[in-house]
């Protein structure tokens, strides 16, 4: 593996789910770009990221494809109106990996297996323990701990009817994981994080009046 360059090293990157994550959870797969359904402030989310100078790289799988309820033309076209629909509110991705198999194709790319992240990693030159991924179910703190990104799970409908003690079961099945109610709160959390570090590192305490986004 090529010797990773200082630029590339202190790349801010963060992995992104889709389902559940970015867009409302579907049991029969997003098929069309008419079945797309943003959650509500999360593409604000991504475009705050964006704004305080993270790159967003979404990782999902889509064993829609391997089942052929989708097709290529469509999947991509889904994801072409996401990244427009990410525009309109100031944000992007750098890009999207997909898995198109199915469980039973034996891949090593499908989540939770770290074949995707792996993938990312090498792509953008990043020490993947410097990375966050985020995503709304156990497969992606799964996913997270195996490629050694930090493992954030998103409280939401994608884990269904599960409460709060069977919550708590799956993010202590992932050594360090973190829970957020949404991709904003994870947004917030993350962007609150870096400016503490930032005041501890020059000495300073951290004023509650300072606004949230304001790093740069």
């Amino acid at each position: 593996m090529p010797a990773r360059s200082d630029h590339s090293h202190s790349m801010k990157l963060v992995i992104l789910g889709r389902d559940g994550t970015i867009n409302r959870f579907r049991d029969d797969h997003v098929k069309s770009v008419d079945e797309l359904e943003p959650l509500p402030g999360a593409l604000e989310a991504v475009a705050r990221l964006n704004h305080a100078g993270w790159h967003t790289v979404m990782a999902t799988n889509q064993p829609g494809i391997g089942r052929g309820l989708l097709d290529m033309a469509s999947l991509n076209a889904v994801h072409q109106r996401l990244n427009q629909l990410l525009a309109e509110k100031g944000g992007r991705l750098d890009a999207v990996f997909f898995c198109p198999h199915t469980p039973d194709e034996g891949c090593a790319c499908r989540k939770p297996l770290p074949g995707l992240v792996t993938q990312i990693g090498e792509r953008f030159n990043v020490d993947l323990a410097q990375v966050h991924m985020v995503g709304a179910s156990l497969k992606d703190l799964q996913t997270a701990h195996a490629a050694g990104c930090i493992p954030h799970l998103l409280r939401g409908e994608r884990l269904g009817l599960a409460d709060e003690g069977q919550i708590q079961a799956q993010l202590a099945q992932v050594p360090g994981a973190r829970l957020h109610d949404n991709l904003a709160n994870f947004a917030e959390h993350l962007i609150q994080e870096e400016r503490r570090a930032r005041a501890d590192a020059r000495g300073e305490q951290l004023s509650p009046n300072t606004v949230p986004g304001d790093l740069n």
